[in-house]
């Protein structure tokens, strides 16, 4: 029995099988399987090379990769939003190869990637789903091109939310809050530090079930947030990507006003039209704001700030910091950071002088100051005494023992 068979066989018994407290380790332990299933049907191949026109160098600040059915409009979008023609036709599988483009947008180079549409089975394999998915998932941002006239009845956004979720990328989602790490001994350590409602009576049982799946039989959890099966799952897996999506209805000069409105009131939704270039500029202002870009002016002392080559820096979970612009002036900068002098609206007052730690925003300027050369030489030559000191007191502990 090959893998997606097996995988159709657990998916129908999950599906058979009545959720109750008797049953939820027995479901735990299914959907383990299900998970590892799929991720050794996701591994590439051991022989044999890449598929051709997939394999495309990351270029510029930020990638956008066009997910969606075929005939849609990506290889519209792609040739109406960058300079960059990409063959369009009324027929299916126009495009069979990853296009690439280039937006240029407030001083940014933000890469667009035209993809062969995909078919329903993408994740199992059919047409090249395999192949577009695994550029997908190094993305940046996910645009899911959906053709307005058509959404009403067929069904195709849950469709490919559907597929992409099954080759372990979560849209719009953020990872559970858990800690997970193997351990060579000591069995399993289970601590939580809230109330654990969605994994059964027995949270216990249940995660010991599904570690046990693994052939884990020595690790430490820690859970600082409720979390259903399925996300513990992609914490264990380890491999799951979280990305943001928009959805990107095109071809709404086909639809009546009523519908259009309908769509764009949904979440993360974007209503367009190539043909007619409606919705193109909001478009690239939600583009922007979903990749969370940072642009940050280098200033040197006397000289006026170079605003024609920004620092583009890409918003973290703690935000950009003057650390993370250093390290992407020069790796050595941080070492030698003395202060610097921000102006813009991250500051309270105009100019402020600030540590690593503050927190930059968007146009903000700044001028790096590093120590010099005589600074430099006390602090190595301080922490040479102070490691030598420690090293004294190491040893003169091991001779007293």
């Amino acid at each position: 029995m090959g893998l997606v068979e097996r995988i159709k066989e657990i998916e129908a018994e999950i599906a058979r099988t009545q959720k109750n407290k008797a049953t939820e380790h027995h479901i735990g332990g299914l959907k383990a399987k299900l998970a590892k299933l799929r991720s050794q049907l996701l591994e590439p191949p051991k022989t044999g090379a890449a598929g051709e026109g997939f394999d495309v160098k990351k270029f510029g600040d930020a990638r956008v990769a066009l997910i969606g059915f075929p005939s849609v409009g990506k290889s519209t979008l792609l040739s109406t939003v960058t300079a960059t023609e990409s063959d369009a036709a009324a027929y299916e599988f126009t495009t069979l190869t990853c296009i690439p483009g280039i937006i240029h947008y407030k001083s940014t180079k933000i890469q667009l990637l035209d993809l062969p549409g995909i078919i329903e089975g993408a994740a199992h394999g059919k047409g090249r789903g395999r192949q577009v998915i695994a550029v997908a998932k190094s993305a940046d941002l996910i645009l899911i091109v959906l053709d307005a006239a058509k959404e009403r009845g067929n069904q195709h956004k849950e469709i490919l939310e559907r597929e992409l979720h099954t080759v372990g990328l979560r849209l719009n989602q953020k990872p559970p809050d858990v800690y997970f790490k193997v351990k060579p001994t000591g069995g399993i350590k289970f601590n939580a530090t809230c109330k654990l409602t969605q994994l059964g009576a027995e949270p216990y049982k249940t995660v010991y079930n599904i570690l046990h799946e693994y052939k884990f039989h020595n690790a430490e959890i820690l859970f600082r947030e409720d979390c259903t099966i399925d996300e513990l799952i992609d914490v264990i897996e380890g491999n799951r990507r979280y990305v943001k999506c928009l959805y990107v209805y095109n071809k709404v000069d086909m639809c009546s006003l009523e519908h259009v409105e309908i769509l764009a009131r949904r979440e993360n939704s974007i209503v367009i039209s190539c043909n007619l270039h409606l919705g193109l500029d909001y478009l690239l202002e939600r583009i922007w704001e979903s990749l969370g870009l940072v642009r940050v002016f280098t200033k040197k002392k006397g000289q006026p700030p170079a605003f024609n080559d920004p620092l583009v820096l890409t918003e973290g979970r703690g935000g950009v910091t003057v650390e993370h612009a250093c390290q992407q002036v020069h790796k050595d900068m941080v070492k030698n950071f003395k202060f610097a002098v921000i102006w813009g609206t991250s500051t309270k007052y105009t100019p402020q002088r600030v540590g690593l730690r503050h927190q930059l925003e968007d146009e903000d300027v700044m001028q790096i100051v590093i120590k010099t050369a005589e600074e430099q030489r006390h602090d190595k030559n301080y922490s040479e005494r102070v490691q030598a000191y420690y090293d004294s007191k190491k040893k003169k502990a091991k001779l007293k023992s």
